[in-house]
């Protein structure tokens, strides 16, 4: 059985990390713990795994489109690798229960916050990660100057980096990919467009999760190579997918049902 479970559910983080302009990897620690029974640590190790190789994958797709805004990625990308060892680290500190409702905690700010910006920003809600569409490429400009104008300044990129040890900060302690915290970053510091933001989030979060997974093998954490290949293979499977029924459905209604169906496992996997 669990030949068949493991691929559905790489199929479901790579789906709904791609139909997704900001989250949607905080899926996968929750499907993990109540299909496989797996334990916090564990769970959150392996998904980070799944949610950098879907990632990659789709940084590949949009290589050369003049998308991804690099300064902006490397800075961010830069401070979640220094930070997601400290996240494993304290994740191994803190007991499962305690780490287990924090994760529930924060899945219910983002399903929260994906269900207001569908009603309140319905347009954002079609800018997706399997297709975020072509924009012209602008300077990223950052709006932290005392004259409020974007300018690219060292203290732009230190909030950029600030960010970023956020972001790895939670990857590293809840095996999240972050991306509900880059989009909302990267529209904040920079000058960018939604299509922007989210493409640059797709590597932002293969790096960081890439680090986050890296470091829980390293301190000790069990990975089943079968489970992980086939959960990754999934992955990316799920994003292929999402590319083929992007332009078939409803995107509010599906942000809709994303953030009631992340609150609904979220639940499910605190009780299991």
């Amino acid at each position: 059985m669990e030949l068949f479970i493991t691929p559905a559910i790489g199929v479901v983080i790579g789906l709904v990390l791609g139909l997704t302009g900001a989250g949607g990897s905080v899926f996968a620690v929750p499907l993990l713990i109540i299909l496989l029974q797996l334990p916090m640590q564990q769970a959150s190790g392996m998904a980070l795994a799944a949610v950098a190789t879907s990632a990659l994958y789709g940084s590949l797709r949009n290589r050369g489109s003049h998308q991804i805004l690099w300064i902006p990625a490397l800075a961010l990308g830069a401070g979640g690798v220094i930070s997601a060892p400290l996240g494993q680290w304290l994740a191994q500190q803190i007991p499962e229960l305690w780490l287990l409702l924090g994760f529930n905690g924060l899945a219910i700010i983002i399903a929260a916050r994906m269900y207001v910006s569908a009603i309140r920003a319905p347009q954002d809600a079609r800018v997706v990660r399997v297709n975020p569409g072509v924009y012209s490429l602008q300077a990223p400009l950052c709006r932290l100057s005392p004259s409020g104008q974007f300018q690219l300044r060292p203290r732009c990129i230190a909030g950029m980096a600030i960010g970023g040890l956020t972001v790895g900060l939670l990857s590293g302690l809840f095996g999240v990919g972050g991306g509900f915290l880059i989009v909302p970053l990267l529209l904040f510091l920079s000058r960018i467009g939604m299509s922007q933001a989210v493409a640059t989030s797709l590597i932002i979060i293969a790096v960081i999760s890439s680090a986050g997974f890296i470091s829980y093998w390293q301190m000790g954490g069990t990975v089943d190579t079968g489970t992980l290949a086939n959960i990754a293979a999934g992955g990316i499977a799920g994003m292929v997918l999402g590319q083929w029924i992007n332009g078939k459905i409803d995107h509010v209604r599906k942000q809709k049902i994303f953030a009631v169906s992340l609150v609904a496992i979220s639940i499910v996997s605190l009780f299991s």
